[in-house]
């Protein structure tokens, strides 16, 4: 037996046979660990037997693996695993999910959430109206990101946290979080293999977003999400620049498209989870836990769903056939995207400071290059 560190947690072994992992930890979560000089064989399996990582309810993000395997290192036997902490709602928090447009139309979700019709939501700033000064950043802000994880960088180590939750502390929201999704891409029923080819396409799009667009042509359209499928079928529609290609395939759109264009408008979305204000001072602290670690899980699960799903649908999804503009030509576009920041930040104080974080922050991925950058 033995305490793994001041953590408060321990480790019992029965050589050869089980090992028992405690955590005197109260919040919620679990801790990773590597357990050197363990009595099993490298190579071994070791099976979790409470049943609570095959429980969905008890485990909804997967945290706790179902299978271990001890290996050597240097001559050591050691093997990884996850300690588990203690809290639970026991009852006392129940949450009930809604989707896009089930109680109120995306576009006045913000509303709803201030007036207390919703508890919380995950959604971005500009397709939900936020009525702050991040509204234009939150989405799809045009180049600010290449990949999922520059928008946890850009939040916790560069300062975007401090501003959301400023900013929505005034009107009456709680920010908990933010992370990073898919990329933006276009997926029509005609192809796109040049600039020129956007001018006249209605697609469905995000506000900030299809007034960048609007430039080359694009005619921005706002509909309901769930309709959008239906548009394009209509002719109402020329397709979406809503998303990367794992949400086309996954809400039905590859169905009714026929091209992915690769080029991409930013290379992540930038999406928060908000709580009314009242809603959450009313929470006591342990249920507060549980929900943040819930939500920091999820943020995990879905950059890993995206990142997989992108790859693996580009590789050998079979209905969309994918087509790119050559760089030189994009290049048309990222240069757009220099003179619309500075539009963007005149708008005032706050934009100026979110506009210059993301320049310093692409000032540094330039620098360090792939894979910060594509070379």
């Amino acid at each position: 037996e033995r305490w793994v560190d001041s953590d408060g947690l321990f480790s019992f072994e029965r050589e050869s046979s089980a090992v028992t992992l405690l955590s005197n930890r109260t919040d919620g979560g679990f801790d990773s660990r590597t357990l050197s000089h363990v009595g099993f064989a490298p190579g071994t399996y070791l099976v979790e037997l409470t049943g609570n990582a095959a429980d969905s309810q008890r485990d909804p993000f997967n945290d706790i693996p179902e299978v271990v395997q001890v290996f050597d290192d240097a001559g050591v036997n050691k093997v990884n695993v996850r300690f588990p902490r203690n809290a639970n709602a026991n009852g006392e928090l129940q949450v009930e999910l809604f989707y896009a447009d089930q109680i109120v139309p995306t576009g006045e979700l913000f509303q709803a959430l201030q007036r207390g019709t919703i508890d919380g939501v995950h959604s971005d700033d500009d397709s939900m109206a936020s009525p702050t000064p991040v509204r234009s950043f939150g989405g799809y802000f045009p180049l600010a990101t290449k990949h999922a994880l520059d928008v946890p960088v850009l939040f916790n180590q560069y300062g975007l946290a401090d501003i959301w939750r400023e900013e929505y502390a005034k009107v009456g929201v709680h920010w908990l979080s933010a992370a990073g999704q898919d990329p933006f891409n276009f997926n029509t029923v005609k192809p796109i293999k040049s600039l020129a080819d956007m001018d006249g396409l209605k697609l469905y799009t995000f506000p900030t977003a299809g007034r960048f667009l609007s430039q080359f042509g694009v005619v921005p359209v706002n509909i309901p999400y769930e309709d959008a499928e239906v548009a394009v079928q209509t002719g109402e529609l020329d397709g979406m620049a809503w998303s990367g290609i794992t949400e086309d395939y996954t809400v039905g759109w590859a169905d009714v498209t026929n091209y992915f264009c690769t080029n991409n408008i930013s290379g992540a979305w930038i999406g928060s989870f908000f709580v009314n204000a009242e809603k959450w001072a009313e929470l006591p602290d342990h249920l507060k836990q549980i929900v943040n670690s819930a939500v920091e899980a999820s943020h995990t699960y879905r950059n890993q769903w995206y990142w997989g799903g992108e790859a693996r649908l580009r590789a050998s999804g079979e209905k969309l056939e994918l087509t790119s503009v050559p760089q030189d030509e994009w290049k048309v576009v990222e240069e757009a995207a220099v003179k619309f920041w500075d539009e963007m930040a005149e708008e005032g104080e706050t934009a100026a400071k979110i506009v210059q974080i993301f320049r310093d922050y692409n000032n540094v991925i330039s620098k360090a290059g792939p894979p910060y950058t594509f070379g």
